[in-house]
């Protein structure tokens, strides 16, 4: 098929996608569905074939996201049912100190959003920012925008929350290089988009501190877990992932040792040792008994599916973006241009982020391209996890009305839809390009 022809059906399937989801409020997931047996049909994929392209891409992204993203569901929602999200804001900000708080609660925020969704950290979080507003003598976006930015960056950056697991999954990148330069592309977006940013907007905008934070927070300190005690069980896992990494890289893949790290670094046994971790040292040795844990358990599945969902439709678009032929023209594209794959993957998460708004859609959707593209280079392990960061990073920036996160930080910080423009967008935007001015450079040596 004609390149020109197929990048306008590419196009229209975007535009279609925006008008099933944005204008007539079809769930992301069935609007996926609907424009990927279209564009199936577009494309020239046979009629009888469909049908088996579409449980191909679902199956295919499935099968590795859905017990990361499930046990990842479970470890977060213990850590919130404990106290354990609270204990770590609570503890970093009497650390730093009250002079340094915004840096405190971009750190706070950075690390609750490793196991924590990051709508469930803003909740958890949020009324503590207002009580500290009124007890030191910082504007409350000062305050605010760094604990954004740090649970924005963990959570588009770093696994196992949805996003990067789903697209490392989709390029089938190794998690525990995606872990590194997630941290090194991470720690300078959260001190340039939260604290430096954070403190620019403060002094700028100044919405009124809202009355809402009910009780929130007022648990006594002593009832919580101990702050290095929940920060042993959030990096024993990443660090199991990490040292698996390594050791195929650097070791002798015969040695027993090797394949030892190799099983305890896989990310599916890594993470259920964190989750049994938690729910012994987090959970029943602080009152929680069996039952308690089964209730939680199942409270923090049942966001699960829609994830789940989404992203295999994401795989189902993907795979007929595969069928299509793209990936010759978009490789033709890089070979005339000379642009770097890793470009593309920033720019066509950019792209997926600005039309559909879901973070996680537009990184699954940009994967899936460069998936495609990059299935017949040698790409190393290394180079592909710097990859899923610059995806990560193109899918967050320039959130604006068509994102729930918009909203809900809209809602949150008492802004008009102006402020949270100049506050939010503008934050996400800064993030992400700070991330991937920093994993660029480093990807072309790889």
């Amino acid at each position: 098929m004609d390149a020109l022809l197929l990048a306008g059906i590419i196009a229209g399937a975007v535009a279609v996608a925006l008008l099933l989801i944005m204008r007539l409020k079809i769930p992301a997931f069935v609007a996926l569905l609907i424009v990927s047996v279209l564009t199936a049909i577009a494309v020239g994929i046979p009629a009888e074939e469909i049908p088996e392209v579409l449980e191909e891409g679902m199956g295919g992204v499935l099968g590795f996201v859905a017990i990361v993203v499930g046990l990842g569901a479970i470890f977060s929602e213990v850590l919130r049912a404990t106290g354990a999200t609270e204990r770590i804001a609570r503890t970093l900000v009497e650390a730093f100190g009250e002079k340094k708080v915004p840096w405190s609660l971009g750190t706070g925020g950075f690390i609750v959003a490793i196991p924590v969704f990051f709508d469930v950290g803003l909740v958890l979080l949020m009324p503590m920012v207002y009580r500290l507003a009124r007890q030191v003598a910082l504007p409350l976006l000062t305050l605010a925008v760094p604990l954004l930015a740090g649970l924005s960056t963990a959570h588009s950056l770093i696994p196992p929350t949805p996003g990067p697991v789903a697209v490392a999954g989709v390029l089938g990148a190794d998690l525990g290089w995606v872990i590194v330069f997630g941290v090194l592309a991470g720690i300078p977006a959260v001190i340039v988009a939260g604290v430096l940013y954070g403190k620019f907007i403060g002094n700028r905008i100044q919405p009124e501190i809202p009355d809402d934070d009910d009780d929130a927070g007022d648990t006594d300190a002593r009832d919580l877990p101990n702050f290095w005690l929940i920060l042993s069980v959030i990096l024993i896992p990443l660090a199991l992932i990490l040292s698996g990494s390594i050791a195929q890289e650097v070791l002798d893949s015969d040695q027993l040792l090797t394949q030892i790290l190799a099983l305890v670094g896989d990310p599916f046994v890594a993470l259920i040792v964190g989750v049994l971790l938690a729910f012994y040292v987090l959970g029943m040795r602080h009152g929680l008994d069996k039952d308690a844990l089964s209730s939680v358990a199942s409270k923090a599945l049942e966001p699960v599916g829609m994830i789940l969902l989404v992203t295999g439709a994401g795989g189902v678009f993907g795979e007929v973006l595969e069928h299509s032929g793209i990936d010759e023209h978009l490789e033709e594209l890089l070979t005339t241009t000379g642009l770097p794959l890793i470009v593309l993957a920033f720019v066509s998460a950019l792209f997926f982020r600005v039309s559909l708004g879901s973070s996680t859609v537009a990184m699954v959707a940009a994967a899936s391209i460069v998936a495609q593209v990059g299935s017949d280079m040698d790409l190393s392990a290394p180079l592909l996890g710097a990859i899923v960061v610059a995806i990560g990073a193109g899918g967050t920036a320039v959130s604006h009305v068509n994102d729930s996160g918009f909203w809900l930080v809209n809602r949150y910080l008492n802004m008009d839809t102006k402020q949270t423009f100049a506050t939010w967008t503008v934050m996400q935007t800064v993030l992400a390009v700070t991330a991937f001015a920093v994993v660029l450079p480093v990807s072309l040596v790889l």
